[in-house]
């Protein structure tokens, strides 16, 4: 069966103010992508850094029957993997190294990485950098990267350790067009080949819309909208939580396009 993670009651407070409060989600499964959007502020980067154990919450964050908020960090990194927006700036490794000890790490964690050889666990780590493009890069310095390919070497060390949450925080935000595409078809198809439970924010709603079986609007800390992209990307919804007059649309082939007339 496809793994489950149920959030109810979770609270996180920076000091008195409220980030998210008695906030619920019905189970999301494994298979697909869920994406988190809303306006700046509205606590999306927040929730993934509470499914991911490094803020402190209340409340249940339930993966099948482990309690996740009971577990330590190194717990949490068992079974979640989380892709932060901002990356370390100065690491003295290749893109190589960086993913091979991502996978590595997993290994000890016990992830699905546990029952590789040596030379499974590179080719693993290889195969992972070149469905991402990046293989070129295998031998680079991480400080020798672009923003953009930064972000896409982070990214390859967060799927190399195939675990049972992905969650990750805007992960095309640096990137260009060809590489926004081919790095949600990846994470669609890994999703879907691995059953693993995707969480990912994103900014862009038509790209949301397309790759995302579910989408999750937040608003200030708590749910505006939770369905399929047709039902939680609607004109009332989006004139409501980002303030804009729009248009909700579907092109030739299909897919739901937002065009925003105006901001109101």
């Amino acid at each position: 069966m496809a793994p489950a993670l149920t959030i109810a009651g979770l609270s996180v407070f920076y000091g008195r103010r409220a980030i998210l409060e008695n906030l619920s989600v019905p189970a999301l499964t494994g298979g697909s992508v869920t994406a988190l959007i809303g306006p700046n502020g509205a606590g999306k980067t927040t929730l993934l850094r509470a499914l991911a154990g490094l803020v402190p919450a209340t409340g249940s964050i339930r993966l099948d029957d482990v309690e996740l908020t009971r577990l330590t960090i190194a717990g949490h990194a068992r079974f979640v993997t989380y892709m932060p927006q901002a990356l370390p700036q100065r690491v003295a490794l290749t893109v190589f190294e960086a993913t091979l000890s991502a996978l590595m790490s997993s290994r000890e964690g016990g992830l699905s990485g546990g029952g590789l050889s040596s030379g499974e666990a590179q080719a693993r780590a290889l195969r992972t950098l070149e469905r991402l493009g990046i293989g070129d890069l295998a031998m680079r310095g991480l400080d020798e990267l672009s923003g953009g390919q930064r972000q896409l070497a982070s990214l390859a060390q967060s799927i190399v350790r195939e675990p049972t949450v992905l969650l990750l925080d805007e992960p095309t935000s640096a990137l260009d067009i060809h590489h926004q595409m081919r790095v949600m078809q990846l994470v669609e198809e890994l999703a879907r080949e691995r059953s693993i439970i995707v969480v990912i924010v994103l900014h862009d709603i038509a790209q949301a819309a397309r790759f995302a079986r579910r989408i999750v609007v937040l608003e200030q800390g708590r749910i505006a909208a939770d369905g399929s992209p047709g039902e939680a990307i609607t004109p009332e919804t989006l004139a409501r939580v980002y303030r804009v007059e729009a248009r909700v649309e579907r092109c030739a082939r299909g897919f739901l396009q937002v065009i925003v007339d105006r901001a109101v």
